[in-house]
């Protein structure tokens, strides 16, 4: 059974008085953000983020996307399991008025496959390196598919197993293509990951009545190049190649905003 959210949530003024007056400041803020992008003949791109990376790391396209005229938004993906992660992205989704173009790179990608589901604004669907299951099928039965072996820490949490790449490799998995400063920068604040997020099985397949884009990373060592091939085949999507590590969002900004917009403009 799928949650219908509303796209509106109105708030009283008793529940306004709650915050103060910053607050107020804030919601009228965001108001006037949400009537820009409504007003604009633009859809906004908002992106969401995979396991290991955290919104910060969308940046160099962010810079590129505003430059030409897109309204934006970056996600926090929570990386506790693909239900929760979906459920928060689609309640997300439900404040931003017009079309959107959903992005996601890597797990992300398996986040917006079952949150667009729920929102007839998302026009465009693109993937980033990204996973894309069908219905019933794990990131782990995914990564299963020849995915090279990533060395990675487990730590202990109230609600179940974390995991991140280990530090001293996370360059070659992660990130070859980036200066090793910078990669080592990444791998200081990479995000670990709910194992959860790999054994919660998807339950749509938004990529069935969405147009979908998705960008395969020939230089990847977190998914191997074959099995993204397979799964944007498998999906139908507008395929496009670029030799490049799975943080190509960093090492190679421009490509990814190229197929952001054009799926962009396919939204009109």
């Amino acid at each position: 059974m799928r949650i219908r959210i509303p796209r509106r949530v109105a708030l009283t003024a008793g529940a306004l008085a709650l915050f103060g007056a910053t607050a107020t400041s804030g919601v009228a803020m965001a108001t006037g953000e949400g009537a820009s992008a409504a007003a604009s003949a633009k859809p906004t791109v908002v992106l969401v983020h995979g396991a290991w990376a955290d919104s910060s790391s969308w940046s160099p396209v962010i810079e590129r996307l505003r430059k030409d005229g897109y309204p934006v938004r970056a996600i926090a993906n929570p990386l506790q399991g693909l239900t929760g992660d979906s459920a928060y992205v689609s309640s997300y989704l439900s404040t931003i008025d017009g079309p959107v173009v959903l992005v996601g790179h890597s797990y992300g990608g398996a986040v917006i496959t079952n949150a667009a589901a729920s929102d007839p604004e998302v026009k465009a669907l693109v993937y980033i390196a990204g996973f894309i299951p069908v219905e019933g099928e794990t990131v782990g039965d995914l990564a299963a598919r020849t995915s090279p072996s990533i060395p990675l820490v487990s730590t202990p949490v109230p609600d179940g197993v974390e995991v991140s790449i280990d530090p001293a490799h996370f360059r070659d998995v992660f990130a070859g293509d980036v200066d090793r400063s910078t990669a080592a920068d990444l791998a200081v604040v990479q995000r670990p990951a709910n194992t959860n997020a790999v054994t919660d099985a998807s339950v749509e397949e938004a990529f069935r009545t969405i147009p979908s884009w998705s960008l395969v990373t020939r230089q990847d060592h977190a998914i191997a190049p074959d099995v993204q091939r397979f799964m944007s085949e498998r999906a139908g999507a507008h395929t496009e190649e670029v030799d490049a590590s799975h943080a190509v969002m960093i090492s190679r900004p421009g490509a990814v905003t190229q197929v952001i917009e054009d799926a962009a403009r396919h939204t009109r």
